[in-house]
């Protein structure tokens, strides 16, 4: 049972990684090539400056040649990001059944479709919408170098604190469902997830490397092309594999009826 949603949720996942990659070469690559243009034309100005800085003191500097392109740009917003979508959204839908497979019948009495969809929620929440709050997304162009490791470490942090915190959430709706009811348990364990997260933003240490001159319209429009890649990728994970599986669980359902029909 769990190999078949396994296999199930990973061609799901397959399928919105298509979609994400569809929307990510149309919308997101023109705005990468920008942050891009605006990098190197931000190194050619810190190079310039060098060299009228060097000539007023009567120093000829030699002219820097430009790094060897190790992967064109060509090959990045195509196999390369393909590459990459898929493989991440294969996983995902992976982690999304093997967490369905555990959850189904543990988070109240929903059908395959209705605690498929609620997963996907809490999984967008949890995994994206929260930690970007904190660490929105950037261009590949902006941030220092030098700081990756530290700023990849707090992104992965939060994002393990905030599963750990919607999963502590939805143990306590569980737990206060037959004291307050369906409704009342959910808005408190709602409050209580964003009362964690909100504690633990402003423990941790912000990050803001956008350098100075960057076109902001730039990074909103990459920021809200990243959100739009998830919310692909997290609808079609919720909304298909739920419809696969209840069809699937409706088809197991009626071949069993019509052989004990049938002895």
């Amino acid at each position: 049972m769990v190999g078949k949603l396994l296999a199930r949720g990973m061609l799901v996942g397959l399928i919105a990684g298509l979609l994400s990659f569809g929307f990510l070469k149309i919308v997101g690559e023109p705005l990468v090539d920008r942050a891009i243009a605006f990098e190197s034309a931000m190194d050619e100005a810190k190079a310039q400056a060098r060299i009228d800085e060097a000539k007023a003191k009567g120093i000829d500097l030699p002219k820097e040649e430009p790094e060897p392109e190790l992967v064109s740009r060509e090959v990045q917003g195509g196999i390369g990001l393909l590459t990459g979508v898929i493989i991440y959204s294969a996983a995902f839908g992976g982690l999304f059944a093997l967490v369905f497979a555990f959850a189904y019948g543990r988070m109240g009495d929903f059908g395959p479709r209705a605690a498929s969809a609620l997963l996907a929620l809490a999984g967008l929440v949890a995994v994206y919408i929260v930690p970007n709050l904190k660490y929105p997304a950037n261009p590949p162009s902006v941030g220092n170098p030098e700081t990756i490791g530290m700023r990849t470490a707090l992104y992965f942090a939060i994002i393990l604190i905030s599963l750990a915190a919607m999963i502590a959430a939805g143990s306590l709706r569980l737990r206060l469902n037959a004291r307050f009811g369906g409704w009342n348990a959910a808005l408190i364990a709602a409050v209580g997830y964003i009362a964690v997260m909100v504690v633990v933003s402003l423990a941790l240490p912000g990050v803001n490397e956008v350098p100075e001159g960057f076109p902001a319209p730039v990074l909103w429009q990459f920021r809200i092309t990243s959100l739009g890649a998830q919310l692909i990728l997290w609808a079609v994970l919720g909304l298909g594999f739920g419809a696969w599986t209840e069809r699937a669980a409706i088809a197991e359902t009626n071949g069993a009826r019509l052989k004990t029909a049938a002895v």
